[in-house]
């Protein structure tokens, strides 16, 4: 027998119970002991292996997007992008490729409530013949912050308070009193967008600015959009916690029961482009994650669809172990300079080699769906099957060779080294636009929600000064409000 060609499955499962080694296990409801009473021996392989392997179940849960929920399914082109970018996988209409998505919230642990107001995580993991692309992204099109250097410290002012393990305002509103460039992600957050019906009701965004290069080498920038199909529904506070009440899974039970019923979630691809040389036309920074680009001047353009047609075999294999990085691109889609993207390549890939350890590519879930090769070697966990004697490269011995050359943005890099903020801030313009462009009684929910906030007990009356200034920077009126509520005087 080939040992090498068995593989753990529970589709060969033994008719009798077994040790991990494979060896019958006669009985799996007695300890072995001295006597009847005992006590308990340590001679009883089983029982130890057993209680080994459950104190060990739980491996790390994600630092953010702990909570999330998978479903598998397809994407297809639908229109011609082959101008702007040589990926395989966008190669014509029609062609389809298997993708993996997960759907998450982003600050609460494991077993929170689907209904809580936060950010949702929306990934895709493409499994394209010239490898995995992972389109790692939100529900909202921008972020708090424009500097990855600044996420630690924001993740953990919005996290519960490491005393008391209790969200608190105080703690969010003092951390980004010092980030003004955070207010336009407020107005989604604290906007009715702050809490979607369940996953298939709500958009998604690559957020972070990537490149589309074409056979020519010529370049875009490109941000990505997902539509859902059904349309975007929220919540609003009372119907959040009368759903939250009674099914604390809710967007999970929804996504899983409506691919079990045939009604599969299906969602457009858009995308911006913008040429790199006109990206000093506009009074913000285009790579600047804080700030949207205005679709009047730079269209959506449609790519394919998107549809969810099978739940995923097993929520550990395909959800928990599921795991995304921003850096993983293919051929024809490119990093940009955004500070924010340019440190999530890193972070990501770090962030799963901890939880799951150097070789977790190697998951089914996870690995490449086309052949690939490579000498990484050995290291924890690491199940690759390799008779090769050759583990280096160059050799005479071994005909692998380099893949063919594929274009990548070549533009030149100068500059002295650092640590700058970017140029065109501009961070209330967008924001007072946004909130302008809302019906008075959503204008109400975001003030009503703004100022229960800076309410806490905690805030003190320069954190509420200084949110009231950002307030009225982007929309004199809104400033106005919140100030009064507060009882507190406006100031530029």
């Amino acid at each position: 027998m080939d040992s090498y060609k068995q593989r753990p499955s529970s589709a060969h499962d033994s008719p009798y119970w077994t040790t991990n080694s494979g060896a019958p296990v006669w009985n799996n409801n007695s300890s072995l002991t001295v006597g009847t009473r005992g006590p308990i021996l340590l001679e009883d392989y089983h029982l130890v292996e057993k209680i080994a392997n459950f104190d060990r179940e739980r491996i790390p849960e994600r630092v953010v997007h702990a909570r999330g929920a998978s479903a598998k399914g397809f994407f297809e082109v639908t229109h011609d992008v082959s101008h702007l970018t040589c990926a395989d996988f966008l190669r014509a209409p029609g062609v389809q490729t298997p993708v993996i998505v997960r759907f998450s919230t982003v600050i609460h642990e494991r077993g929170s409530p689907e209904t809580l107001r936060d950010p949702r995580g929306f990934a895709v993991k493409f499994y394209t013949r010239e490898g995995n692309f992972d389109m790692v992204g939100n529900n909202f099109p921008v972020f708090f912050v424009r500097d990855g250097l600044k996420f630690p410290d924001m993740v953990h002012a919005l996290k519960p308070n490491p005393k008391s393990h209790i969200q608190e305002n105080w703690r969010i509103f003092d951390f980004f009193s010092h980030v003004p460039e955070s207010l336009h992600m407020f107005t989604f957050l604290l906007d009715d967008l702050g809490i979607p019906l369940n996953y298939r009701h709500m958009e998604g965004f690559g957020v972070n600015t990537y490149t589309l290069v074409n056979k020519a080498g010529k370049v875009h920038y490109v941000k990505f959009h997902w539509k859902p199909t059904c349309g975007v529904k929220c919540l609003l506070e009372e119907d959040a916690i009368r759903v939250g009440g009674s099914n604390h899974s809710h967007a999970t039970k929804d996504l899983y029961d409506s691919i079990a019923a045939g009604n599969y979630p299906e969602w457009k691809l858009f995308i911006q482009t913008m040429d790199p040389e006109h990206e000093d036309r506009f009074n913000f920074d285009p790579l600047d994650v804080t700030k949207i680009w205005p679709e009047d001047i730079l269209p959506l353009q449609p790519v394919g669809r998107l549809v969810l047609n099978k739940n995923i075999d097993n929520f550990f294999g395909e959800n928990e172990q599921l795991a995304f990085c921003p850096a993983l691109v293919v051929p024809g889609i490119y990093y940009s300079d955004d500070k924010l993207l340019q440190s999530r390549i890193f972070s990501y890939a770090d962030s799963q080699r901890h939880r799951l350890g150097p070789n977790y590519l190697q998951l089914p879930v996870n690995a490449p769906k086309c052949a690939h090769h490579n000498n990484h070697h050995e290291g924890f966990m690491n199940f690759m099957h390799r008779d090769e004697e050759i583990n280096y490269f160059p050799s005479r011995f071994d005909p692998v060779r380099h893949a063919e050359r594929y274009p990548i943005p070549s533009n030149i890099c100068t500059g002295k080294r650092e640590k700058n903020i970017i140029a065109k801030e501009n961070n209330f313009q967008q924001p007072g636009e946004r909130f302008r462009s809302w019906p008075a009684d959503r204008q109400e929910r975001f003030t009503r929600r703004i100022v229960e906030g800076l309410s806490d007990a905690r805030c003190t009356h320069e954190i509420r000064a200084v949110w009231v200034s950002y307030l009225t920077m982007a929309d004199k009126t809104l400033g106005q409000k919140v100030a009064s509520r507060l009882n507190l005087k406006p100031s530029m």
